[in-house]
């Protein structure tokens, strides 16, 4: 949806999503197309997300918390539109950009340099719009002398330094981050929390999600906690953080 002058620029409401797991083990594509036809082919039903309704206010930074396994990697995926929830609706005004995976959107055989165009292609620019932030983007992830060389041959540190300098570069009005905080020394990370308050100033909201409840306490104001797929806490930060650490 268009950006708007409004107080939520995320807003959640008894989202749920169900995965049907086949039973029993299919070890190859044509054991499972002749359980098909045979009508052998058996699901469990696993609920990855019950009934979950928040709202991420407009310039604010918004924690995800919960142990692996929780629905937080889920969630984010149907707030960005990768899924579609079994139940229940999610309403996004303005642009996304999501940092979900480690490399996602990235061509392995592409340097650097061809790995922003496309990237930008993917969020909805033109090449001349990120052939004017290219040096920014390679500056900040410091990637001065590897801009030409294939990702194949970057670390993982390397290729999340890229990806956040990608999507934070491009000034989106919604940032989705999972855990790619987590990867990079002290003083990249001290850059790329400036970096984020920047642009909250600028009205950007952030949806964070980080194993490092420290983090989280320290860059937002609201938070979710969730168990198994449902919702155990939602509000105050500093309420949620406290809770989580006593568990």
């Amino acid at each position: 949806m268009e950006r708007q002058d409004r107080d939520y620029v995320i807003e959640v409401d008894h989202v749920s999503m169900r995965f049907n797991l086949t039973q029993g083990k299919i070890s190859s594509f044509k054991e499972y197309m002749i359980r098909l036809a045979q009508r052998r082919l058996y699901f469990d039903e696993f609920w990855a997300l019950r009934d979950v309704s928040f709202r991420v206010r407009q310039g604010s930074v918004f924690g995800l918390v919960g142990l692996n396994g929780a629905g937080k990697s889920t969630l984010l995926k149907i707030i960005a539109g990768v899924m579609k929830p079994t139940g229940g609706e999610v309403r996004v005004y303005g642009d996304i950009a999501p940092l979900l995976e480690l490399g996602a959107g990235f061509d392995d055989d592409l340097s650097a340099r061809d790995n922003v165009y496309l990237n930008g292609a993917a969020l909805g620019h033109d090449r001349a719009f990120m052939a004017q932030l290219y040096d920014e983007i390679i500056a900040f992830a410091e990637l001065d002398e590897f801009q030409n060389t294939p990702l194949k041959k970057y670390s993982s540190g390397m290729r999340a330094r890229l990806g956040f300098g990608i999507a934070t570069s491009v000034r989106p009005d919604i940032l989705i981050a999972d855990e790619i905080l987590s990867v990079g020394d002290f003083k990249f990370k001290k850059k790329c929390t400036k970096r984020i308050q920047a642009m909250v100033a600028q009205g950007t909201s952030i949806l964070l999600v980080s194993h490092t409840i420290e983090r989280i306490r320290d860059l937002c104001t609201e938070a979710l906690w969730l168990e198994k797929g449902r919702v155990k806490m939602y509000g105050p930060v500093s309420e949620i953080c406290d809770a989580y650490e006593r568990e």
